[in-house]
């Protein structure tokens, strides 16, 4: 059993405005320069239509941890919930591996079906735009027979298979289920090309700090992801072992195109007893899944942001330098909370 059941998660939830000054542009934390990418450009989209900025959004006070807290349950905060603009998807493979246009934060719902055999195990998550239009993006499910977590996301909410045309990327967990790398659907180093252009590439990893000795509080998340260049385009990584990878350039602190977030730090409310974070009103309910990913140079420019709004429905919203396939994988990995992470 895992400390990261949902009973224990959904405790109350406490909203109270604050006030945060807006930083300049960010996108420079993510530039690395790096070479631009050898393979075919295919031709730049229009930003999508409806940008929004944080000012125009309510903010609130959210709970992120399982602590005891005597705040009430406020019902009314799932109707504030700011929707999301008009976002247009033409070409969904397209879409979702492509960073989200700068200045816009592309709003989503993951929701969690559970239902029929095995789905309490392995459930089926699916990522859809919070908008009226609910246009689905992304499903993802975690493989059986798996020797580690290994979950598969795919641009068809009923094919999920690893031969499909529909497969986009995978995330694997390392055997501890404490450290993550998302893929693409390139082909694994033992079958590349001469020329390495049809292997795989590393679009992220997740690392969980453990909580060794079983202390409950805010999970430490750090997220490495790869830099981007002058044109504003994810530089590729394409490991030929697994001693290339995200995981161990971080960990050997090779940093050359790589970028290190982390997630913010919740603050202690001594009149809620919980720790809170603030969600701009688009998380409602507390739990320990709840999280934001910032870089260390700018906290308040939040890169991505996941949290519960029901009990199988969770809002999340992604920043440049993000791609839809690195958020969606990035939250998939805060289900599959082992107990050595809470």
């Amino acid at each position: 059993a895992t400390s990261s059941s949902d009973e224990e998660d959904d405790s109350d939830s406490s909203t109270k405005p604050i006030r945060s000054e807006k930083k300049k542009n960010p996108v420079s934390l993510f530039q690395t320069g790096g070479d631009p990418p050898k393979e075919k450009k295919s031709k730049k989209k229009v930003p999508p239509k409806g940008a929004e900025s944080e000012e125009e959004t309510p903010e609130t006070l959210q709970k992120n941890s399982n602590k005891k807290g005597k705040g009430k349950k406020s019902k009314k905060l799932k109707e504030e919930r700011p929707p999301s603009p008009v976002i247009e998807v033409d070409n969904l493979e397209e879409f979702v591996l492509q960073p989200a246009a700068q200045g816009v934060t592309v709003k989503c719902r993951v929701t969690r079906d559970k239902k029929g055999m095995d789905r309490g195990l392995y459930p089926t998550y699916y990522l859809h735009l919070d908008n009226d239009k609910k246009v689905f993006l992304l499903a993802g499910r975690k493989r059986k027979k798996s020797k580690t977590s290994n979950y598969l996301i795919s641009i068809d909410p009923t094919d999920l298979s690893r031969v499909g045309e529909n497969f986009i990327g995978k995330l694997r967990s390392n055997l501890m289920g404490t450290r993550f790398t998302v893929f693409d659907n390139g082909a694994n180093p033992d079958r590349a090309n001469a020329d390495w252009s049809n292997v795989r590439q590393e679009l992220s990893a997740v690392v969980y700090e453990t909580n060794v000795l079983g202390f409950k509080g805010p999970r430490k998340m750090t997220v490495i992801i790869p830099g981007m260049n002058a044109d504003g385009e994810r530089v590729p990584i394409r490991p030929r072992n697994d001693n290339d990878g995200l995981l161990m350039r971080w960990q050997n602190r090779n940093m050359d195109n790589v970028i290190e977030l982390h997630n913010k730090a919740p603050v202690w409310n001594d009149e809620t007893q919980s720790y809170v974070l603030n969600f701009h009103g688009r998380v409602t309910h507390a739990s320990v899944k709840n999280f934001q990913i910032v870089h260390s140079s700018d906290p308040d420019y939040i890169v991505m942001q996941f949290g519960r709004v029901a009990d199988d429905a969770f809002t999340m919203d992604y920043n440049y330098p993000l791609c839809a396939v690195q958020a969606f994988a990035i939250a998939l990995s805060s289900f599959d909370g082992k107990l050595a992470c809470e």
